[in-house]
């Protein structure tokens, strides 16, 4: 995947925990619009690869370029004050705060609070939960104020890792097609173990084995890889 002016990409990126290396000279462009899949089996590396991205984690070698802004050495606050928008897998809510105080301290760089009524616009369900615990919300729940808050940060990309993990099937098409409308206007990488959603929201897929990009190419033509089940095999 070539890219005229990729919002974001990395270059040979290596990175991992300690002396523990994980990622492997990973190389992968995002579009400024558009969303791109990051595949593999439990232990390939996607989330290491997302966290490195955010700031989380510091490279080890190779390059993060955000709107050809050199990241590596940047922290994670000032990459989410550049654009750069990520939501954990887990703990991506403050569990003890309300769903508005949730949104109001996504909102906290905002001048005008009207970006709360655009997230519950996106996703209704929280209207009615404005009052209640985060924590005692359902798990589609927890995920929508999840990418509700992200957004609040008017993030340009946003990045989301399983964000149909311990969801209800019912609000699963319903992330989806809030994810289909954001990937047309900003810029989506989206970790995602629901092969179908996953390869139905984003143009282009990347499937990544022991830290390493093994495959990738249009969502369709990685669809239709032979090589792609053994990728994802346990």
């Amino acid at each position: 995947m070539i890219i005229a002016s990729p919002l974001l990409k990395t270059d040979a990126l290596c990175a991992g925990y300690g002396r523990s290396q994980v990622l492997s000279g990973v190389c992968l462009q995002a579009p400024r619009a558009g969303a791109i899949a990051i595949l593999g089996r439990n232990g390939a590396g996607k989330t290491t690869l997302l966290k490195t991205i955010a700031g989380e984690l510091v490279p080890m070698s190779g390059e993060i370029l955000f709107d050809e802004r050199r990241m590596n050495e940047q922290p994670a606050e000032v990459r989410a004050r550049s654009g750069i928008g990520y939501v954990p897998q887990e703990d991506a809510v403050f569990a003890g705060l309300s769903v508005r105080e949730n949104l109001q301290l996504g909102a906290t760089r905002q001048t005008d609070k009207s970006g709360i009524d655009e997230i519950l616009v996106v996703f209704p369900k929280l209207g009615a939960r404005l009052g209640q615990v985060a924590g005692t919300l359902s798990g589609g729940e927890r995920k929508m104020l999840a990418i509700g808050r992200a957004l609040l940060g008017r993030p340009r990309l946003l990045m989301l890792d399983e964000p149909t993990e311990g969801v209800w099937i019912g609000v699963i098409e319903e992330i989806a097609e809030q994810l289909e409308k954001l990937a047309a206007t900003m810029s989506v990488i989206l970790v995602e173990q629901h092969l179908a959603l996953a390869l139905r929201v984003a143009s282009h897929a990347y499937v990544m084995d022991r830290g390493r990009i093994a495959l990738h190419g249009p969502a369709q033509q990685v669809r239709d890889d032979p090589a792609l089940l053994r990728y994802l095999s346990p």
